[in-house]
């Protein structure tokens, strides 16, 4: 805050120290925080390394250079192309692995469309070993869901409806989004430049 930045919206581990204090436009710095891992952001890269200069002289730590992977995403970068793309292949790699997918058949889909999760499902007294299985499953899926798989936020929602009490059938559809999973592990989110020919366009 002493440097001039403030937060982003609600998010207090992202900041922003605008150009107006920065100077030129396209001087914004962005630094975003968890807790000892920092990534900046800006345009300039005379700017940034200054600020980086900065930032290592009040507080003890080390310039990796250009990011490749913050919190267990892959950031893969093509300068000639001006995209950028988040991947979790590592960490899903090690989900199907943790839980024996790994091998599995591959599926085209997160959830069967022939079946409907219900309560009607869900027994009076729940297995112990499946219990720690679904909830785990589900526990990942967020993972992914929070940072590069949004294809699994519908089935997120419904599978976390029954981790208190899931059955033999919720956890197959569980298992079941792993299996797609599988499929597409190494697949992400690939941002471009504005001005480029996207296949995908976010507009907010």
């Amino acid at each position: 805050m002493s440097e001039g930045f403030e937060h982003v919206g609600f998010e207090e581990s992202v900041w922003v120290r605008p150009k107006t204090r920065g100077g030129k436009h396209g001087e914004d710095i962005y630094v975003s925080s968890h807790v000892d891992d920092c990534l900046i952001c800006c345009k300039s890269t005379t700017t940034m390394n200054k600020f980086k200069q900065e930032l290592l002289t009040r507080f003890q730590g080390t310039d990796e250079g250009e990011v490749k992977e913050y919190l267990g995403c892959e950031i893969i970068r093509d300068r000639a192309a001006r995209t950028g793309k988040m991947v979790h292949a590592g960490y899903a790699e090690r989900v199907l692995r943790t839980f024996g997918m790994w091998d599995c058949n591959p599926v085209l889909t997160p959830m069967d469309p022939n079946v409907r999760l219900t309560k009607r499902d869900s027994p009076e007294v729940v297995d112990p070993r499946l219990h720690r299985r679904m909830r785990s499953i589900v526990g990942c899926l967020l993972y992914l869901v929070n940072m590069t798989r949004p294809d699994l936020a519908f089935t997120y929602s419904q599978l976390s409806k029954f981790v208190q009490s899931p059955g033999p059938v919720h956890l197959a559809a569980a298992e079941r989004a792993l299996a797609y999973l599988r499929g597409i592990y190494n697949e992400g989110i690939t941002y471009c430049d504005p001005g480029e020919d996207c296949r995908n366009k976010l507009t907010g």
